[in-house]
């Protein structure tokens, strides 16, 4: 029987580098790596030494291969499912079934994304038996690459109570930010917030739009708002916006009284008109005290020459 060693050489050779095809079943359990864990006679452990965690490092793009070995101890088969969290793996198979008293080797690779920066990223391998029991495996991811801090502010504005920005991450590093804020007016300095850090991490390609209350805005004026974000690592970048203050509601308030006052000249020129005794006229009053309406020009009456004399004399109000 070839021993352990050489049967992992000979998977390694067939291991295609973009997705491996190939799953050796045949290493007795007695050569098994120490396991990792272990549950219901099964375990699992990185293969090729006694490694406490699986381990990757490439530059951004980079594809890496590993294998890790799940050995059943028991004396029945033992089928599991693979996979991966927290980085980008592919399994040469994703269940296994693995015979009584046997190790699988199960080759992987690891996929580094082009657009990562340098840095350490931890994932881990799941292992899941058809009962539910699962056990994990560590796996850390190195991106290699130089460190560069750059970012920009874009799509200020500002809005009732409020500004809007976006920060856009255009380094290699994830970034924590600070934020300082200020607004001049025509007659000075309307806001001045100095440099804080905001509670978010940024990561390297990433865009966030981020809201700055400001809920004392000046009721009627002109303003110049200059926001500057800083990082460590020598990141800034600044943008600026400008706004005007208007009173509308006031405003608003004075052309609706105009209105309504010259409604009520306009109401009172069309008053009905009536004739004193001396031929003067005067504005009647209506039924509800306002102007009356215009009934137009008032009845003639005739005069003591247009009307003939007559003597009428009155007794108990009935005419004799």
């Amino acid at each position: 029987m070839p021993s352990a060693a050489r049967v992992l050489s000979r998977c390694r050779r067939l291991l295609p580098v973009a997705v491996p095809a190939m799953l050796c079943l045949t290493v007795p359990v007695g050569v098994a790596p120490r396991a990792a864990a272990a549950a219901g006679g099964w375990s699992v452990a990185p293969s090729g030494g006694d490694r406490p965690s699986l381990y990757a490092e490439g530059p951004p793009g980079a594809v890496l291969r590993d294998t890790v070995s799940v050995t059943n101890s028991g004396r029945k088969p033992v089928a599991v499912r693979l996979s991966g969290t927290g980085v980008r793996v592919a399994f040469a198979g994703q269940g296994v079934r693995v015979p009584a008293r046997t190790r699988a080797d199960v080759p992987f690779t690891v996929t580094v994304p082009a657009g990562a920066g340098p840095g350490d990223r931890a994932g881990t391998i799941v292992v899941r038996a058809a009962d539910g029991r699962t056990v994990t495996v560590p796996l850390r991811l190195r991106v290699r690459g130089p460190a560069l801090a750059a970012l920009t502010v874009e799509h200020l504005s500002v809005h009732p109570g409020r500004l809007t920005y976006e920060l856009v991450n255009r380094g290699t590093t994830v970034l924590v930010p600070r934020l300082a804020v200020r607004a001049d007016g025509v007659l000075g300095r309307v806001l001045d917030r100095p440099a804080r850090v905001l509670p978010v991490h940024l990561r390297p390609g990433a865009r966030l739009r981020l809201s700055e209350p400001w809920p004392d805005q000046p009721a009627l004026d002109s303003v110049d708002v200059r926001l500057t974000v800083t990082a460590p690592g020598g990141a800034r970048d600044t943008a600026t916006a400008s706004a005007r203050f208007v009173p509308w509601g006031p405003a608003a308030g004075v052309a609706g009284g105009a209105l309504v006052l010259g409604a009520v000249i306009v109401v009172r020129r069309r008053g009905s008109r009536t004739t004193d005794s001396g031929g003067a006229t005067t504005d009647a009053p209506g039924a509800d005290g306002g102007p009356a309406p215009d009934r137009g020009p008032a009845p003639h009456r005739p005069t003591a020459a247009e009307t003939p004399t007559r003597s009428t004399q009155l007794t108990g109000g009935v005419p004799k």
